[in-house]
């Protein structure tokens, strides 16, 4: 008994030891940053000044260590110091490792809030957050009354998110100036950005540039054509034969992209002679289950080379120690939106100088390092400077949604880059078929459009709930919206193909895949051992579970708008009209060359291969949820549907589905009413 109580003492003073030199470790990494030997000029600079924009080289500590100063120097006052970052997952991991060198825990002193998860409390002074949670809060509070200091961070990304967060800022310290309430302070930082653009808008703020650590970077370019994929695997290769130790990241374009070429490198690693030091090859993308993620950051065993193949996350969001030498390919998954022909389109396009020269900062972060360049000079000269804002080749539907509740017309709004006139009419017309507005001329928003509003989610998911008493299938809806909105719960293994295809055809609906998404998810609740039942079917039990919780905050919503719950239970057809609902411009019929031609853009595109319904049975006419452009069109998340629905379910649709002309005439026609 005795032993036995010593041992636990002894293993919980081994904790405390390990998290005492955890945090002991964080503060002298905290105190070698470049950023520390500045704090005092920088925090004068930010008592002073109502906007300061900070240009700090990777490397130099900005995001960590600003909102740290502020609130060491009780610049905050008695509010919180928000602090934005373009994606959750960087959201979620700097607010953990500020938490740790704050000595607090995570959701005390500092927090984070993403979509769908809070975890911050009465206490917190720090909040990390997407910049889409702080323009969700200004919907409610555009004077954002509940901070004295806000950080925009990576706005170089320019998502139109941050876009509309300059616009409020601006606008917040415009109206808290004129009321004489406490000033709201704001700090624009990133790597790499237009400075000037930036401080023009706001009033020529002054402008601070931090150095980053000063290991230098080479930079070599490809001189023969070949495929990136290809290039990026032989670069690989050379790099492991005849460089010495360091890990490698290597920058490619998507989940599938990544996957297939992580199994090629392993493939090739085995060829390779003993004497070498052996490879572990690792994919990184948004979606990568959490277990996974924990081996790109962990550090590589003695005599082992670590080679990462990653999204675009690893620019900016995410830094692994280690990397030496960097692979870019010089290509990215950009998300594109075509206002004539209501097409959104995912496609693999050229980056902007500056995402290249964030890529090659990576290679520089712990020592010297190489960045090879899969493409030539001419191509890297050839490459737009900064990268294209996403509000100018976006949809803007919600963004105006949004805007129409915080009471402001689009044409007032300042915008730092004003969309396109047919983008916003585009928009505007995909609200007043949703009915979310009164009219395309003078948008006041319906009582359907605020409800709308009131959900975090893309009108179109917003309106099929809303309509999903009439079918009497709220609760089918609240799990498909859930799933569409989480990350893909399925998992992609070409190691065990044939076991995983097997295990995922166990839940296929022959009416398509928004069925499917449903029984997943209603058989992974029934589970008493969810992580095994997920492992043993290939399923990623962390975005299931993370899946429960946006349902669940969804059914919160429902419950406060009085929407009554209902289940009809085994009638998908019911399902399907009400998907009907908010996707009537993602129809799709099937030619007699087996593709299929969607009906507002008129583009030949194949139903996507992960999906139930890719096989001999392809059924006449579909309905979408998204889609995809890379080589080929596909057609993702598909659900059958019967044509005689249409009329019954959005009588309007024609009007919608005309809309090429349509617009074209708007256009005109709007340009009398401006």
């Amino acid at each position: 008994m005795d032993s036995g109580l010593s041992s636990r003492n002894s293993s919980v003073g081994n904790q405390y030891s390990r998290s005492y030199m955890k945090q002991e470790q964080a503060k002298q990494q905290r105190l070698s940053l470049p950023i520390y030997s500045v704090r005092k000029s920088l925090m004068d600079m930010v008592r002073k000044s109502s906007t300061i924009i900070v240009l700090g080289e990777t490397g130099s500590g900005k995001t960590t260590q600003m909102p740290q100063f502020i609130y060491e120097t009780g610049l905050n006052g008695d509010k919180m110091i928000a602090v934005t970052q373009p994606r959750r997952v960087a959201a979620i991991t700097v607010a953990k490792w500020v938490a740790q060198e704050m000595g607090t825990n995570l959701g005390d002193l500092v927090g984070y809030t993403v979509r769908f998860e809070d975890m911050t409390s009465e206490n917190t002074q720090i909040k990390y957050m997407t910049d889409g949670i702080l323009c969700r809060e200004a919907l409610s509070d555009r004077q954002l009354r509940n901070y004295n200091v806000v950080i925009l961070d990576e706005v170089h990304e320019r998502t139109v998110a941050t876009d509309v967060l300059l616009g409020v800022v601006k606008k917040a310290q415009q109206i808290r100036a004129l009321k004489r309430m406490p000033p709201l302070k704001v700090v624009i930082m990133s790597a790499t950005m237009d400075c000037d653009h930036f401080a023009n808008y706001f009033s020529d703020c002054p402008i601070v540039y931090l150095q980053g650590r000063t290991y230098q970077v080479k930079v070599y370019q490809m001189v023969e054509k070949m495929h990136y994929i290809e290039a990026c695997l032989k670069t690989v290769v050379e790099i492991h034969q005849t460089q010495p130790a360091g890990d490698v990241l290597v920058f490619l374009t998507g989940q599938e992209e990544i996957e297939a070429t992580v199994n090629k490198m392993r493939r090739l690693a085995k060829s390779f002679p003993p004497d070498l030091p052996k490879l572990a090859v690792h994919p990184m993308y948004a979606a990568l289950p959490q277990n996974q993620q924990l081996d790109v950051f962990n550090p590589a065993p003695n005599n082992v080379r670590k080679v990462i193949f990653a999204t675009n996350i690893a620019e900016t969001s995410i830094t692994i120690n280690g990397i030496r030498y960097v692979v870019d390919c010089g290509r990215a998954k950009v998300r594109s939106y075509d206002p004539i022909t209501g097409m959104d389109m995912l496609k693999v396009s050229w980056i902007s100088q500056a995402q290249a020269h964030q890529r090659t900062g990576r290679a520089g972060r712990v020592s010297d390092g190489i960045c090879y360049r899969t493409y030539s000079k001419e191509a890297y000269a050839h490459l737009d400077k900064m990268t294209k804002p996403e509000i100018l080749r976006c949809n803007l539907a919600a963004t105006i949604l949004n805007l129409l509740v915080m009471g402001v017309n689009y044409k007032d709004f300042d915008f730092i880059d004003k969309p396109p006139e047919e983008a916003i009419v585009g928009a505007l017309l995909e609200l007043k078929a949703l009915n979310a507005i009164s009219s395309v001329e003078n948008p006041i928003l319906t009582s359907l459009g605020t409800k709308m509003a009131r959900f975090p989610l893309d009108p179109k998911y917003s309106k099929m709930l809303l309509c999903a008493p009439k079918y009497g299938c709220l609760e089918e809806m609240l799990t498909i919206i859930a799933m569409l909105s989480g990350e893909n719960v399925f998992i992609n293994s070409m190691m065990k193909r044939e076991q995983m295809l097997i295990a995922h055809s166990k839940f296929f609906d022959k009416t398509g895949d928004h069925i499917t998404l449903l029984n997943v998810f209603n058989e992974f609740k029934t589970k008493a051992k969810p992580k095994v039942w997920c492992f043993d079917n290939f399923l990623n039990e962390r975005n299931l579970t993370h899946v429960a919780s946006i349902r669940e905050q969804l059914s919160e919503i429902c419950k406060a708008l009085d929407i009554p719950s209902s289940t009809c239970g085994k009638d998908t057809t019911l399902v399907a009209k009400c998907l009907l609902t908010g996707l009537f411009a993602n129809i799709a019929t099937k030619q007699p060359d087996h593709l299929y031609l969607t009906s507002t853009s008129a583009l030949k595109a194949r139903i996507h291969p992960s999906s139930s319904v890719c096989g001999k049975f392809r059924p006449p006419v579909v309905i979408y949820t998204e889609l995809v452009a890379t080589r080929l069109n596909y057609l993702r998340n598909v659900t059958e549907i019967d044509p005689a629905w249409i009329d019954e379910v959005v009588p309007n649709v024609s009007l919608f589905q005309a809309k090429g002309s349509f617009k074209e005439n708007h256009f005109r026609g709007l340009q009398s009413h401006k």
